[in-house]
């Protein structure tokens, strides 16, 4: 089971404040499905599921400006 999260279009750090709201409403080992467009996004929420736990199952750019991450919840 998972949730995907959709912050195209959004500038940082939003992507990452939603993803951090986002995470808090899914079972522990479900997974976050994250879609951003913010080139900082690509560090941040990396490093930000690192330090929470967090496990990132996937990350794919999907276009010149555009990612989606998959992040499990621990």
């Amino acid at each position: 089971m998972g949730k995907k999260l959709s912050v195209l279009g959004m500038v940082c750090p939003f992507p990452l404040i939603e993803a951090k709201e986002a995470i808090e409403t899914i079972d522990s080992g479900d997974e976050l499905v994250i879609e951003f467009d913010c080139t900082q996004a690509t560090e941040s929420i990396p490093r930000w599921a690192a330090e929470a736990g967090h496990r990132v199952t996937q990350f794919e750019q999907i276009d010149d400006a555009s990612w989606t991450i998959t992040v499990q919840k621990k």
